[in-house]
């Protein structure tokens, strides 16, 4: 992926040297899945599992050197900064009223106001704040325990997670949150994969407009992206658990599924053929 000497984000807070620190202990992919599944059988907070998960060690809090924002000096927050300026880039130029999401790096846990956020839930998109948070240790989990290599399969990522800041500016994402407790938990979840693949889809527009402005793309992306869609679907998270897959407990999507939606917006560059929600056929 062709990405250096492009323009950085100035949205970037860098929490990874300071500023509040949660606990200090990190939780390898085992509990990310393990975590995943009981939000999709159960319905618990992830973030509740996770927090079970680190057993009794105490929750601390340090202050250190403060956050920083604007332009990160090491290479792996660079490139962050670099893929969330094209973000920035794209939907502002298909949207005159785009507002810019915030974006986070932390290390091992941090404050927000979804609640304590984990390294452990990989990135996440809180609406409350409208901000992106990444513990950049997720691409190396992503590429050695997910068998996910490649830049572009990260950015696929940080894209996703802007989708759904995208989702939260269309209001659709208050619309599947007021069904909460009123709908069955099979129901909302099959709401929640929609959700989920319309925002791989929102990627794949992404990808398509910044490869046509900036030539982003080289041999091989496409595929790490498509790749990394398929590690993180539901039938395989499950089935790298060991456990029998059950299509009912999906909140996220299959391989196949977060596949397609996503080769939909790279190739189409158009967010109206995003609509998951009212496609007999995800």
């Amino acid at each position: 992926m062709r990405w250096e000497g492009n323009r950085q984000s100035k949205n970037v807070e860098d929490r990874r040297a300071g500023g509040p620190r949660v606990g200090g202990r990190s939780i390898g992919i085992g509990s990310i899945i393990v975590a995943l599944i009981a939000w999709g059988v159960f319905g618990i907070n992830p973030l509740t599992v996770l927090g079970l998960m680190q057993g009794a060690a105490p929750t601390t809090q340090s202050q250190q050197a403060p956050a920083t924002t604007g332009p990160v000096n090491d290479r792996n927050g660079q490139f962050v900064a670099t893929v969330l300026a094209d973000t920035e880039d794209v939907w502002g130029s298909i949207y005159s009223n785009y507002q810019e999401p915030r974006l986070v790096l932390f290390r091992d846990a941090t404050q927000t106001a979804c609640g304590t956020g984990q390294a452990a839930m990989g990135p996440f998109y809180c609406p409350a704040d409208t901000t992106v948070y990444i513990d950049l240790s997720f691409f190396d989990e992503l590429k050695n325990r997910l068998g996910a290599p490649g830049e572009f399969a990260q950015a696929y990522v940080i894209a996703h997670e802007v989708g759904h800041h995208l989702q939260r500016l269309q209001g659709t994402t208050q619309k599947i949150d007021s069904l909460r407790g009123r709908i069955s938990q099979t129901e909302y979840n099959q709401l929640s994969v929609r959700l989920e693949l319309q925002a791989d889809c929102y990627a794949g527009v992404w990808g398509h407009h910044a490869d046509r402005q900036r030539q982003i793309l080289e041999g091989g992306d496409i595929e790490a992206a498509m790749n990394a869609a398929a590690k993180i679907g539901d039938d395989a998270l499950q089935r790298s658990a060991g456990r029998v897959v059950r299509p009912e407990s999906f909140t996220h999507g299959t391989s196949a599924q977060r596949q397609r939606w996503f080769n939909t917006g790279l190739k189409t560059g158009d967010p109206q053929a995003c609509d998951t929600f009212n496609n007999a056929q995800l």
